[in-house]
């Protein structure tokens, strides 16, 4: 029983620094943009990059590390969320093609425009393609999980 509750106390600690992190990242964001339309997408890159990739390298440790069925769950529903993943990310890179940044940065100062275009443009592309990957290696981990169990 001890060993149950230490990976329920990993699992709720790794979420609350995953939440820290997603909204130290988004904060400037949120204090330059309040309007910011992609908030949600960025939001859920953040979680989903981390969170996979926890699962990736920490399977053992982790709540999954012997359900089975939850694995093979998890397994197939990678497939529908990659392709959600670069739905979501392909909509903000059609945005920013279509229509520049004018919509979203067009009543900064300058500087201060090309600075938070460039930090939005990494955050964005950073998260949105390192979680379009980790889903598919998230579904091999679970995989081999599933075939050495």
């Amino acid at each position: 029983m001890q060993k149950k509750s230490l990976t329920i106390l990993l699992e709720a600690i790794w979420w609350v620094l995953t939440i820290l992190l997603a909204f130290t990242l988004i904060y400037p964001i949120w204090t330059t943009l309040p309007d910011w339309p992609f908030q949600t997408w960025n939001i859920v890159f953040i979680v989903v990059l981390v969170t996979f990739s926890r699962y990736i390298f920490l399977l053992r440790y982790t709540f999954l590390a012997k359900r089975q069925v939850w694995k093979i769950a998890g397994l197939l529903l990678m497939f529908p969320v990659t392709f959600l993943l670069i739905s979501g990310l392909h909509e903000f890179m059609s945005f920013i093609e279509e229509r520049s940044w004018e919509p979203l940065t067009g009543t900064l100062p300058t500087d201060e425009k090309r600075a938070m275009e460039s930090y939005i443009w990494g955050l964005m592309i950073f998260f949105g393609a390192g979680s379009v990957i980790s889903a598919p290696l998230l579904a091999g981990r679970l995989f081999l999980s599933v075939w050495r169990t």
